[in-house]
This record gives structure tokens, C-alpha cells and sequence, in this order.
């Protein structure tokens, strides 16, 4: 019964060692963990950037962009027409403020094949 605890405790120590919860002697190096130096890892930055929505509706392509965040962002949409002779557009960019809706417009002569919207930082219109 001694050797059956004995080799559950070796084997959940081993577990917990691989599994990051223990951290064996030896790894930490001016008060950070890891033998190599290494510093924490950096912050997340800030969440930024419109919420975008797009919907197309025939040859009709129409983008709601809001943004909630402090900061503004640049969107641009872009469209993608279906039909080889039909001239696929990019918008002009637009800055959405902080908390702030625009509503972007395209579109095609014939069907749109694809629409999406990009996003860049700036206080341009």
C-alpha cells in the first residue's frame, strides 16, 4: 500500500512539473521564470478599430462601420464585381471618430463577387 502512494505522489509531481504548475529549482533568473532571460510578456495593446458590417444586396454593397473605442480609425471599403468587365472600386477612406457610425456604399453594374472593408489609423476624411 506504501509503494501504490508513493508512486501516485512521483507521478502527480510529475504531471504538475510538465504541466507548468510546479516550477523545478534553478529556472528563475532575476526574478522572472525561464533560465533563458526572458522578459514577461508585453501587455495586450489597446482594443481598437470600427465594428464593420457588410451586406450586399444585388449589385448594392452597403458597410455600417461603428466604433466605440477612444480612438479613430480609418476605413475604407472595397468591392469586387463578378462580371470580368465590371470595374471592381475601392472607396474613398473615411475616419470613424470615437463613438461614432458611418455607413459606406458601393456598387457593381452586374452581381458583386466579394466586398470587405479595411481599417487604418488617422484623422483624415
Amino acid at each position: 500500500m506504501r509503494r501504490t502512494h508513493r508512486r501516485t505522489r512521483s507521478l502527480l509531481a510529475s504531471c504538475a512539473v510538465v504541466a507548468g504548475l510546479l516550477v523545478p529549482a534553478g529556472l528563475y533568473a532575476a526574478g522572472h521564470v525561464g533560465a533563458t532571460g526572458a522578459a514577461p510578456p508585453a501587455p495586450s495593446p489597446e482594443p481598437s478599430g470600427a465594428e464593420c458590417r457588410t451586406s450586399v444586396q444585388g449589385s448594392r454593397v452597403v458597410a455600417h462601420c461603428h466604433n466605440p473605442y477612444p480612438t479613430a480609425d480609418r476605413v475604407q471599403l472595397h468591392t469586387e464585381c463578378a462580371r470580368w468587365w465590371d470595374v471592381d472600386a475601392d472607396g474613398r477612406p473615411v475616419t470613424v471618430g470615437p463613438g461614432r457610425t458611418v455607413r459606406l456604399t458601393d456598387r457593381c453594374w452586374k452581381e458583386v463577387a466579394s466586398a470587405w472593408v479595411t481599417h487604418g489609423t488617422g484623422t483624415g476624411s
